[in-house]
């Protein structure tokens, strides 16, 4: 697995989209995290759609045609440095292939953020665009409104990224050992659920894979690490990054499986990173190059995430 092609960072007065390609997006939270944004001295807009509601299903921020159209209007805007999506949820999975991937490649590359349900944008934009992306902090999710470190890690990865190549999470070694690979991965559910689909990779080979979940019983995590297990995902991977694992069962029991599923890989594994659905959640790029030590907790990036 390669590294990726590295977008430009940020400067004051850029102009940054927000856009919704999952779930429906509190208005509240919306305009807070619009202030906080243009509290970094940045200029963002709202794509036409964010606010909308899917006359059928509650779960979805309007339409997949119309969510796909926020994206990709965003994306082609030359005017726009990065995208940002809003929230999670449940969503992009159906709406990636209505994206005209000719069209995002030909309009160049630029920041794009999100996690959780925007895991399956992450896989896309790897396998279609070649680009790094940041899984950290959305625009209008609670985690970022509400909490100081989120922000300046986010900020920092957006603005100085040559002052964030060194990410420490005050986690510890599930299985010890230092390794060398490519970042990726996400949300563990999305990453089953991508597998075998046009914009998934086939295997997370030469790859650092970075997990978390939240609100999955355990049973349901065994699931989704068996079938990627299964299904030859975890082949030929150099190390696993655990991040948070909010509202799933207890610390003991979701560490007991974890090291049960991904104890034989062979790799070193480091639990508890900080970033997924939790307090301060650190941004994670993926797509680069980078050493991890699981001994010492610490992701080293070979260069850093933005150029």
């Amino acid at each position: 697995m390669n590294a990726l092609t590295r977008p430009g960072r940020l400067a004051a007065g850029a102009r940054v989209a927000v856009v919704a390609p999952s779930g429906p997006v509190p208005e509240e939270r919306l305009q807070a995290g619009l202030d906080v944004l243009r509290g970094w001295d940045l200029d963002p807009v709202v794509a036409p759609h964010v606010l909308d509601r899917h006359g059928a299903f509650d779960y979805l921020a309007g339409s997949d045609a119309d969510r796909a159209a926020d994206l990709q209007s965003a994306w082609c805007d030359p005017s726009v440095a990065a995208v940002l999506c809003a929230r999670g949820g449940y969503g992009a999975h159906r709406m990636v292939d209505l994206l005209d991937w000719e069209a995002m490649r030909a309009a160049g590359p630029k920041v794009f953020v999100g996690f959780s349900d925007i895991t399956a944008l992450h896989e896309a934009f790897a396998t279609r665009l070649g680009l790094v992306t940041l899984h950290g902090p959305m625009a209008a999710g609670i985690d970022f409104v509400k909490n100081t470190r989120a922000q300046e890690h986010l900020r920092a990865t957006l603005f100085t990224p040559e002052t964030v190549r060194t990410i420490a999470s005050g986690g510890r070694a599930l299985v010890p050992g230092r390794a060398r690979g490519v970042t990726l991965g996400g949300c563990l559910s999305l990453l089953a659920a991508e597998c075998g689909t046009p914009h998934a990779r086939p295997c997370a080979d030469g790859g650092l894979v970075c997990l978390e979940d939240v609100g999955e019983e355990t049973y349901r995590l065994d699931r989704y690490l068996t079938q990627l297990l299964r299904a030859g995902w975890f082949d030929g991977v150099r190390g696993v990054l655990l991040g948070s694992w909010e509202r799933c069962a207890d610390d003991a029991e979701v560490r007991a499986l974890l090291a049960d599923r991904l104890g034989g890989l062979g790799v070193p594994v480091v639990e508890g990173f900080g970033f997924g659905h939790c307090e301060g959640a650190l941004t994670i790029p993926f797509g680069v190059a980078a050493r991890l030590d699981a001994d010492a907790a610490t992701l080293t990036l070979d260069e850093p995430a933005l150029r």
